[in-house]
């Protein structure tokens, strides 16, 4: 089903005329230099066609002949290339391997070319036949090219020569002839056509060869059964293979917006027509990307919070999510997520429902994309990050409207625990795991989005005098570099038995000091009396609610008190 999904986008595709879309046979790929030749094959100079991003120089993506698959063997690409096969040279010292490199790349091109008409083929060859390998070092940018793609260009022209209609005709014809093998029934079509026996290198998946690894691959004796070898163990057809390997490599390229980086699983999404919310999905997961319309997002979002869907977009279109890792030379499949636009925007506002809680400043995002909230669970010191299998946990947990993943309260109380802070966002995640839980397993506690006093829970209001006593502090001592929370908030938390008698001596000389004394007095007896005995332990569940009722307590001390302008609007 994935790969019939992918072939289907790709033929979207094709029918939508998408830019920079590469044909059968084709590939879209980096290229950094152009040799410049004349009519005679003279190289007259190399053209650098690296633009800049920023302050780095990169490539230009070219449509281009499909690359040979190769990993130790010789095999060269038509009409381009690395220094090692098209100028048989490089900088690894293997001059024999280049030379055979090169030796192949010019019988290709005699094989392909030999017959053919064209001025630029006739130049190609003439330079091929004069071009001397040590003489590579000499050229200009070498210490460049060394590391990227070569492609041919004639004196005055703007166009490659791997771009001419009648070069183009050639490798489609060889390619023709090259399909002429085993026959059998493809997988993904469900027609008997021409098997590929290998398929295309995905690239783009993060942690995975640089080169390219492949989802379908059968490389060694173990892997094959009734006398199949390669892929033939899984028939699929040309075709298909280009299909779905082309569709899959543009959503991986560097700034699609088809792609998003999920902890170590690099997610692909797409729809099966378009739609509004194959745009806005990824900003939504993922927003880091301000180049969008930011207010039409919004609208967006609110309307999903709201359980409603935007006018002009069709519930019933497929969506699919593609989840990837990767696994030495080959890539695994973390996750893969079949639903509807309506389905996707149904469970994605339910999700953000769940998150929300009262913020602590005006520029917390009220949306909080699922990076921010995993970044909350994870050291911010290390360089390690969350845990990757959490990541593909909640993602799932997203999609199909589940209870979040224990060990993602877990990981949150455990950083709250060793940093000493309640932020907003972990907050947010604790309120939408414990909310979940309650909806769908009726188990826990009612988790509100702002101070409830009405609220019995023991843990939440044990949260809460614990933020009251703190504040009792601040007030009798402006400015102390440390509070209580510094020193008793993991304690107080898991054993409040053995921390709140203490804490309660000590606030009653707070109150004396402090100049609203009274006030926090009354605020600690009004939350004691409902308070029977202070537990010997509590849970997990019943720590996050805790947190909860601290980050509730302390948001109502400084919210904003409402005018009587503010009353009548």
């Amino acid at each position: 089903m994935i790969l019939q999904a992918l072939a289907q986008y790709y033929s979207r595709l094709n029918d939508m005329r998408a830019e920079n879309l590469a044909p059968p046979g084709f590939s879209v790929e980096k290229v950094h230099f152009a040799l410049v030749i004349d009519q005679r094959g003279k190289l007259l100079q190399v053209a650098d066609l690296r633009g800049t991003k920023g302050s780095r120089l990169v490539p230009r993506e070219s449509i281009v002949p499909q690359p040979v698959k190769k990993s130790v063997n010789i095999a060269a690409n038509f009409l381009w290339g690395s220094t090692t096969y098209v100028l048989g040279a490089d900088e690894k010292g293997k001059p024999e391997r280049s030379l055979q490199c090169f030796e192949a790349f010019r019988q290709l091109h005699r094989d392909l070319l030999a017959k053919c008409k064209d001025e630029a083929a006739i130049a190609l060859l003439a330079f091929l036949s004069n071009w001397d390998p040590p003489a590579a070092p000499r050229l200009d940018h070498w210490q460049y090219m060394l590391s990227g793609n070569i492609v041919f260009q004639m004196d005055g022209e703007r166009g490659f020569v791997h771009e001419r209609p009648a070069m183009r005709q050639i490798w489609a014809d060889s390619l023709a002839d090259a399909a002429k093998g085993e026959m059998g029934m493809c997988l993904v079509s469900g027609q008997v056509s021409p098997i590929a026996r290998l398929h295309p290198a995905i690239k783009g998946v993060l942690g995975a060869q640089s080169s390219g690894a492949a989802i379908v691959s059968f490389n060694l004796d173990a892997f094959c059964s009734y006398g199949k070898s390669q892929n033939f163990n899984a028939p699929i057809s040309e075709e298909k293979t280009f299909a779905y390997t082309t569709a899959l490599n543009r959503m991986l390229r560097s700034g699609s917006h088809n792609r998003i980086q999920i902890a170590d699983a690099t997610t692909v999404f797409w729809t099966e027509r378009d739609s509004p919310i194959e745009g806005f999905f990824g900003l939504m997961l993922d927003p880091r990307d301000t180049s969008s319309d930011e207010k039409e997002l919004a609208i967006f979002l609110e309307a999903i919070r709201d359980g409603k869907l935007p006018s002009g977009i069709d519930p019933e279109v497929r969506f699919f999510i593609l989840g990837l890792s990767p696994n030495a030379s080959r890539i695994s499949v973390r996750f893969w997520h079949m639903s509807t636009v309506k389905d996707i925007s149904e469970k994605l506002g339910q999700h953000f429902r769940d998150l929300a809680i009262v913020r602590t400043f005006e520029n917390d995002p009220e949306y909080p994309g699922m990076w921010q909230l995993l970044r909350e669970t994870a050291n911010r010191k290390s360089s390690d990050g969350p845990p990757p299998l959490l990541a593909g946990a909640v993602m799932q947990a997203i999609l199909k409207g589940a209870p979040y993943p224990e060990q993602l309260l877990s990981a949150t109380v455990g950083r709250i625990r060793a940093e000493q802070e309640i932020t907003y966002m972990k907050a947010a995640i604790i309120k939408a795991v414990l909310t979940r839980k309650k909806r769908i397993l009726n188990q826990g506690m009612e988790v509100s989005m702002a101070l409830d006093k009405e609220n019995k829970n023991r843990a939440y209001l044990l949260g809460r005098l614990f933020a009251v006593l703190e504040k009792a502090q601040q007030d009798a001592i402006p400015g102390a570099n440390t509070t209580i929370k510094d020193r008793f908030y993991g304690s107080a938390s898991a054993t409040p038995r053995i921390v709140f008698p203490q804490l309660l001596r000590l606030a009653q000389h707070h109150i004396e000091k402090a100049e609203y004394g009274k006030v926090r007095d009354k605020q600690i007896e009004g939350i004691l009396s409902d308070i029977q005995e202070f537990p010997a332990h509590m849970g997990l569940d019943e720590q996050g609610m805790f947190a909860i009722g601290y980050y509730h307590q302390r948001q109502d001390f400084f919210k904003k008190t409402p005018t009587n302008n503010d009353k009548e609007n």
